[in-house]
């Protein structure tokens, strides 16, 4: 006896064979389907050998249904009426639901923006709605389906998984450095222009704590600019403003680019704290919510690995 998955021909025989019954020529079926006429005919000859059964009698410029043809149509069509009532009731009827997903500037310009557009590419039904904050409150908001924040990964109430750990290095554009060699002398970087970023989070790193992880305490920063986002700080490098602090990830692909440069080479502060992708333990999950956590766990898996010196050891 043969089982279900032998006695089923491929799909695409019964549509080649569908079209050139209904429109009595392989070549009128070939401009139904889109596909050539040599395809159309390759098909239905497949099938007749699947069934070992002939279900056309050909003849020089037409093609007639043999019996068995007949029979087979009345199923084919019947069958391939409901599958295709089938596929408008999941397009009519399935409603995408929008994943709100909420990060800091920094991760939102930086790291998302980046990668969004091959995602869309290869999810065209998930949509996303991005939420650029860097208010701890808006991005755990009830509304937010994910979120990704700065942090040690205890957030009662949420499932945390660490996308990138933070790992702090200046950077500047190749323009800059080629003005101003002394940028390669760590000792000289409090004389230079530093670009600085305040923010209400006092515990994100500063020039100040950096400098001060590498053995320079106290210096005045007195030609330091501040801005009050980190990506319009990043923006300030791009354009040769000065010496901006890169976190490793979210400058990988200006690096990778050659936009921006690390003057000091290797050298860099690591911190006990990351970036976590949240998501409220008390809602519930929905097959987009999955394809979007997914796809970001996924990205963190392929970041770069980094090496420097622990804050605080």
């Amino acid at each position: 006896m043969l089982s279900k998955k032998k006695i089923l021909p491929p799909l695409d025989y019964l549509l080649a064979f569908e079209a050139a019954a209904k429109t009595g020529s392989f070549a009128r079926a070939s401009d139904e389907l889109n596909i050539s006429e040599t395809a159309i005919s390759r098909k239905v000859r497949l099938l007749e050998q699947h069934y070992n059964v002939p279900l056309f009698v050909r003849g020089n410029r037409s093609i007639t249904l043999t019996q068995q043809g007949g029979t087979l149509l009345t199923s084919v069509e019947r069958s391939m009426d409901i599958l295709r009532e089938a596929s408008r009731d999941m397009f009519a009827n399935h409603q995408a639901n929008s994943i709100n997903l909420a990060a800091t500037n920094s991760v939102a310009a930086l790291w998302l923006m980046p990668r969004l557009h091959k995602f869309n590419r290869s999810n065209a039904r998930v949509k996303i709605t991005l939420v650029s904050s860097d208010s701890d409150a808006e991005c755990l908001s009830n509304e937010m389906d994910l979120s990704i924040l700065r942090g040690e990964g205890d957030w009662p109430g949420y499932e945390a998984h660490m996308l990138f750990g933070e790992t702090v290095f200046p950077v500047c554009s190749p323009r800059f450095l080629a003005r101003d060699s002394n940028v390669t002398n760590l000792k000289s970087l409090p004389d230079l222009d530093l670009i600085e970023v305040t923010s209400s989070h006092v515990e994100w790193m500063t020039w100040k704590t950096w400098l001060g992880h590498n053995g320079i305490s106290d210096a005045p920063l007195e030609r330091a600019v501040a801005f009050n986002t980190y990506p319009l700080a990043i923006q300030a490098a791009l354009d040769g403003l000065g010496v901006v602090l890169g976190w490793g990830h979210l400058v990988d692909h200006l690096l990778e680019s050659g936009e921006l440069v690390r003057p000091l080479g290797d050298q860099a502060v690591r911190t006990e704290s990351g970036y976590y992708l949240l998501k409220n333990a008390s809602h519930k999950g929905f097959p987009e919510k999955q394809i979007v956590e997914n796809w970001l766990i996924e990205q963190s898996a392929q970041r770069k690995r980094y090496v420097g010196r622990v804050a605080g050891a």
